[in-house]
């Protein structure tokens, strides 16, 4: 993703005409297009989804989550594709049967990259803050982080750093322990 847009004054029908090869999102009515993540970047998404899936999206203890690899969500004029987003089943018991959702997640996961990194953590955060999601997690496979972010007075505050092969409990899924080995190998 360049931290240019494609097109200023974009509309949803300009987003589905990118590629889909590319992921297309839009911020404030501008149109941004990035290539599909290199392989790090997808095994610390997939390894993350396992690890959290079977406990909180599968299981019954602790479960409770609804968990989604890339979902589309439209928030006014903004189309937002997370890497991972979790929605609390009080709020979205089941996966609905449409395209996207207008549902802020409780949670969402950005795996940064160096071409989405400026966008993720701009961008993204800013929108997500805005619509009220609650808790972000950045990961870093390069670096070999994780960022945990809270919504604090209407912004997305970083209030955990881990690095590594640790362990780790966090927020919102600190009922388990994540073992951040399993990300980067």
């Amino acid at each position: 993703m360049t931290t240019k847009p494609l097109k200023k004054g974009a509309t949803y029908d300009d987003l589905v005409r990118v590629p889909e090869h590319f992921v297309a999102e839009m911020f404030d009515g501008e149109l941004y297009a990035s290539p599909r993540p290199a392989l790090p970047h997808a095994h610390a998404a997939i390894a993350l989804a396992v690890k959290l899936g079977g406990p909180f999206g599968f299981d019954r203890d602790p479960g409770g989550w609804l968990l989604l690899t890339e979902p589309e969500l439209h928030f006014g004029n903004d189309v937002l594709v997370p890497d991972l987003a979790g929605w609390r089943r009080e709020r979205l018991p089941s996966t609905p049967n449409e395209p996207y959702l207008t549902l802020a997640p409780d949670w969402i996961c950005e795996v940064l990259s160096p071409s989405t990194e400026y966008i993720d953590r701009s961008k993204k955060l800013r929108i997500y803050a805005r619509e009220g999601v609650r808790h972000a997690w950045l990961v870093d496979p390069l670096r070999q982080s994780l960022e945990v972010l809270a919504l604090e007075s209407g912004s997305l505050e970083q209030v955990e750093e881990h690095h590594g092969n640790a362990r780790v409990r966090v927020r919102p899924f600190d009922a388990i322990e994540l073992e951040l080995r399993a990300l980067w190998s």
